[in-house]
């Protein structure tokens, strides 16, 4: 029974996990950028199953009918170096950077809500006013800006603040 564990695949079976483990991965990876930054930011139920049930379907694309755990070893191992890979071609290429992790978004200024900027990351009047809540502020009104973060969270500046007061920051960030 044992002898069954360490069984593996072909040569040919191997690269076969090889090359469909890559392509699944790189499908994700540009699958999930399109969904959003907002997406990233508060997972839900939802957003948790559909991970769970996406894991799942793409195991059998990449290893097939292969249920030797070395070409599960081969493809966990292909996916481990893909990430290394591709966290480091972010870290050392600003353009790869900018379209794949994103840049922040202005969605408030000077107490008025960006509508289409709202609009476009897929955020909603109701999740900046429970961004305000978090920061401990009433009113839309108190706030100098709100700006959806990379990761997906709202950042909450209050009026007056005086991390902001140069106004440097609206450089670095998208506006509408």
């Amino acid at each position: 029974m044992l002898d069954k564990i360490f069984d593996y695949p072909d040569p040919h079976g191997c690269y076969l996990i090889i090359a469909k483990t890559v392509v699944v991965y790189l499908f994700l990876i540009i699958g999930l950028r399109f969904l959003g930054k907002r997406e990233l930011g508060q997972m839900n139920i939802y957003d948790l199953v559909m991970i769970v049930v996406l894991g799942n379907a793409v195991q059998n694309a990449m290893v097939n009918n292969d249920n030797t755990l070395v070409g599960g070893i081969i493809s966990a191992t292909v996916l481990l170096i893909m990430n290394k890979l591709f966290n480091m071609i972010i870290v050392h290429w600003k353009g790869a950077e900018k379209a794949m992790v994103g840049q922040p978004v202005l969605i408030v200024n000077h107490g008025n809500f960006l509508d289409g900027a709202m609009k476009h990351e897929g955020v909603t009047r109701d999740q900046v006013f429970a961004a305000l809540r978090e920061h401990g502020i009433d009113n839309i009104d108190q706030t100098e800006s709100c700006i959806l973060e990379v990761d997906g969270t709202i950042s909450v500046v209050p009026k007056g603040s005086e991390t902001y007061r140069t106004r440097k920051h609206y450089r670095a960030l998208r506006l509408p």
